[in-house]
């Protein structure tokens, strides 16, 4: 989906003030209800809002969707944030790659790209893509795997990753509130993934444009953290500021 000035208003009013009517929406924006109920219908399949009774209000903040379901979603542009990303780390590097659907397309694109990598994992789906490359090092974390995605985490997890310092530490993340904070749902997930970015030299965030305000449970860190981040459309004005004042690079996509 690609998200339009006023469907980031209609998130920008619900987050102000938790539920909105359709009619009030319409109001506001100058547009029929009918336009609302259809950019409503758009952002719940985006996950970003939950459609009720007359009216819409954040997503779901505590669950995220299943793996196979995000899988599915956005494969083209998650491939075109990949490229971008492997055209920035060069061969012969050592990095940190997190769980997720986007960062399991980075592994794709690197593998098929690059040489002499030393890749540190708690993604199960990352390590299998990775090892089919001859030439790369790849080393997956202890730590409890989870059924639902193959992402690997816990107080082992931690542990190992605490021994390494590398180069770039690729990162994926749930949701991007406007005030730039990173959200994520699973506290654990959450732990490794900022220490994977203590412990390296340059961050990466990759984010496709479904994530720009999108609701999740737990804080993950601020995007003035990273030294880039790569995405598929541009981010809301208040993003996009943050971004300047703080040097952080913005990679982005041809359009599609």
């Amino acid at each position: 989906m690609s998200r339009s000035p006023r469907h980031d208003k209609i998130l920008q009013l619900v987050r102000e003030n938790g539920f909105m009517p359709i009619e009030e929406l319409a109001r506001l924006l100058d547009v029929t209800p009918q336009t609302i109920r259809r950019d409503i219908n758009q952002l719940c399949e985006a996950n970003l809002l939950r459609r009720y009774h007359g009216g819409a209000a954040l997503g779901n903040s505590v669950e995220n969707e299943d793996y196979f379901s995000r899988k599915g979603k956005l494969q083209s542009e998650k491939a075109h944030i990949a490229d971008m990303i492997a055209e920035n780390i060069p061969d012969h590097a050592s990095l940190f790659m997190s769980i997720g659907t986007t960062i399991e397309a980075v592994a794709q694109a690197l593998t098929a790209t690059h040489k002499g990598l030393r890749v540190i994992t708690n993604n199960i789906h990352v390590a299998s893509i990775m090892s089919a490359n001859p030439d790369f090092t790849v080393m997956i974390t202890s730590g409890v795997v989870r059924a639902s995605d193959g992402g690997i985490t816990g107080v082992a997890t931690l542990d190992f990753i605490n021994q390494f310092k590398v180069d770039y530490a690729v990162i994926g993340v749930s949701g991007i509130e406007t005030d730039g904070s990173l959200l994520d749902f699973d506290y654990r997930e959450v732990r490794v993934a900022q220490a994977m970015m203590n412990n390296a030299r340059h961050r990466f965030l990759a984010a496709d444009h479904s994530k720009f305000g999108r609701n999740a449970l737990v804080r993950m860190g601020h995007i003035s953290e990273f030294n880039a981040i790569f995405t598929d459309a541009m981010p809301p004005e208040s993003l996009k500021k943050l971004l300047e004042d703080h040097s952080v690079r913005m990679y982005l996509a041809d359009p599609l």
